[in-house]
């Protein structure tokens, strides 16, 4: 993503043709949240619904608000060591003016800073997806505050804000492989070590609810998915966000397609559900190479992310860690598995001259693409697994165990997702539960005799 860089030529003006454009791409990355809470409400079960909804839903609250106080100061201000930004006039967007064009484009400031509020709206949500079933709302609300301020906001500057040790190297992240991606899925992992499993983890099915919430939820994001990468480069008079926009196709049906042909091969089957993590994966990989790499190698990294996130996502078994909707297997792994192909797959002749392994670059690109994951990942997992460790001391992160197996939609929100009492249904309802109460006794039953 280009970030306030003078050009040579003569100073830009205002463009309706590129702000309009910008504008609607904010809209298609804001649709990405409720896009997601989709997507992850489906997966869990019917009992945990509203709350997994809810949890991207309140994203949009709280980052909204800080960032106009002052997020996006902190993330795209006047540099201060490299490591954060901060202006006066950012602050509560109270100091720009309505034509103000951000440094070195055509677009005003309040643009750039409502599309970049998008990104730091999203990323918090998708840390939700490994937390589910089991963390208080209020808790949960209280971290998104305090890990957007302390680890998303200097994150964003680091990689995009001029002046920002990772820009300055040159890591290569068009639109949040570092930033959004491995930050969120490193943030999961560390939250998850301290505040461990699910009841039942391993033992109890724990089964999408709802696999058409899943695909609504996956088609949403491959949709607003556009906006979020073609966007990055803030206009398109140089044919580099058209080639993000078809690299974006690309990539995510040749993981898709890789996930599906991993599960057919390992499992037997083809799932929805991998069809649909599957596309994930592939819109997670392309996020920060698709400006650098040609079509052809955004085959290649979506068909090598789709295989790999479906495999990892069984890592969590073998390893003891409970991510509920494997936001580490796909957000993770896909973000390293793109961020680091750029130094492999890089042409020279997307959005920067630097090429990767197979065009002659050597390993120079490779090595300032492994120091971005490894900074962003190592900062990302410790500071949010202190953030986790903290709220829980103070407040409690998790519900009780008793209040997790009833349902914590009814706990902590009084509601819950499907209610047939009123629509003729109550009788059905009832013979419904009459028997799965009789195949509970049954089964008690035969245990019995087992015994």
């Amino acid at each position: 993503m280009p970030q306030g860089i003078p050009i040579a030529a003569a100073a830009p003006t205002l463009s309706a043709a590129d702000t309009g454009f910008m504008l609607i791409c904010s809209a298609l990355v804001m649709v990405m949240t409720p896009g997601l809470a989709f997507f992850y409400g489906g997966m869990v079960r019917v009992k945990s619904t509203l709350n997994m909804l809810m949890m991207s839903f309140i994203s949009l609250g709280i980052v909204t608000v800080l960032w106009v106080l002052y997020g996006f100061s902190a993330a795209f201000g006047t540099d201060h060591g490299s490591l954060i930004g901060w202006s006066s006039h950012y602050v509560g967007l109270s100091g720009i003016g309505l034509t103000q064009l951000w440094p070195g484009y055509t677009i005003p400031v309040y643009v750039f800073a409502v599309f970049q509020l998008m990104f730091a709206i999203i990323t918090p949500a998708l840390i939700s997806g490994a937390l589910a079933d089991r963390v208080k709302f209020s808790a949960w609300a209280l971290f998104i505050t305090l890990w957007v301020t302390l680890v998303y906001f200097p994150v964003a500057h680091w990689v995009w804000g001029t002046g920002g040790w990772a820009f300055d190297l040159g890591v290569i992240d068009f639109a949040g492989g570092t930033a959004v991606h491995i930050n969120a899925g490193a943030a999961a992992l560390g939250v998850i070590l301290v505040i461990g499993k699910r009841v039942g983890f391993k033992k109890d099915l724990m089964r999408p609810h709802s696999l058409p919430l899943v695909m609504l939820g996956a088609a949403l994001l491959w949709f607003g998915w556009f906006g979020f990468n073609a966007g990055s480069w803030l206009g398109n008079d140089d044919g580099v966000g058209a080639l993000m926009f078809v690299n974006t196709q690309v990539a995510t049906a040749a993981a898709m397609l890789a996930w599906l042909a991993y599960e057919k091969i390992r499992h037997g089957a083809f799932t929805t559900l991998g069809a649909a993590s599957g596309a994930v994966a592939g819109l997670v990989a392309i996020t920060p190479s698709g400006g650098s790499c040609s079509p052809l190698g955004a085959i290649a990294i979506g068909a090598i992310a789709g295989l790999v996130c479906a495999m990892a996502v069984g890592l969590k078994y073998r390893f003891g860690y409970d991510d509920s909707l494997d936001v580490v297997g796909v957000h993770l792994v896909g973000g390293i598995l793109g961020s680091v192909l750029i130094g492999f797959f890089a042409t020279g002749g997307g959005q920067s001259d630097a090429k990767g392994l197979f065009y002659g670059g050597g390993l120079t690109q490779l090595w300032k693409q492994l120091a971005g994951v490894g900074a962003v990942f190592a900062y990302s997992l410790v500071a949010s697994a202190v953030l986790a460790f903290l709220i829980d001391k103070a407040m409690g992160m998790r519900v009780s165990e008793d209040d997790e197996v009833s349902g914590i939609d009814q706990v902590e929100h009084a509601e819950t997702a499907y209610d047939f009492s009123g629509a003729g249904g109550g009788a059905a309802l009832r013979s419904v539960q009459h028997a799965a109460a009789a195949l509970a006794q049954a089964s008690t039953q035969n245990k019995k005799v087992d015994a």
